[in-house]
């Protein structure tokens, strides 16, 4: 009869701690890849010749997209022009992207996660790809700096409350006053596609 009990207790132990684990969150890198990579010399073979020290101009962009329930895409993007007199030396554009398990997470921390956390576990695969693609064009090589991807994230989440506040803004007194709506609602600013969250 005691065996019974202790294998009655056992189960219900094991029960409890398998809800336990359903409710745990989960976040987990599935899959690494190079989703887009594209280089262009419009100016060669003249930019061979060049002796000047060239202008670089970088910028990065970041996009998620909602692949399933618990899976999304999130993509890092650098785009490198590199000019010498307005004369363009090479243009370098990649796409590294992410396939990450996201379960159990508060939705206030989902946006954080998918705007900070993923694109710096890819930057450096994007660093990397970027520099071998330069290097492949036999000019001086280039590596992208470090960034910041918390600092990237809060000024688009500030620009984003301000373009809310300056449509609410519009909307109000295009209505007489009367267009006052979701002012407690918080947006993280990341681009997220329609239909995404």
């Amino acid at each position: 009869m005691s065996e019974q009990n202790t294998q009655a207790q056992a189960g219900a132990a094991g029960n409890t701690a398998e809800g336990q684990d359903a409710k745990r969150p989960v976040f987990a890198l599935q899959r690494v890849y190079l989703k887009d990579l594209s280089v262009e010399l419009p100016n060669a073979p003249r930019v061979f010749l060049e002796t000047e020290q060239p202008q670089v101009d970088v910028q990065l962009n970041i996009g998620v997209q909602r692949l399933s329930e618990t899976l999304y895409e999130t993509t890092v993007t650098a785009t490198v022009t590199t000019k010498v007199k307005e004369q363009v030396l090479y243009l370098v554009e990649g796409k590294q992207a992410g396939i990450f398990e996201i379960s159990n997470v508060p939705m206030e921390q989902l946006d954080p996660l998918l705007g900070i956390v993923c694109p710096n576990m890819l930057y450096p695969y994007l660093r990397a790809n970027i520099a071998d693609a330069i290097t492949r064009t036999s000019l001086p090589p280039l590596h992208l700096s470090e960034v910041n991807f918390q600092a990237m994230y809060e000024q688009r989440l500030a620009e984003h409350r301000a373009q809310q506040q300056q449509q609410q803004g519009g909307a109000a007194a295009g209505q007489n006053g009367q267009g006052q709506q979701n002012q407690g609602a918080e947006d993280s600013g990341l681009i997220v596609p329609p239909g995404a969250r």
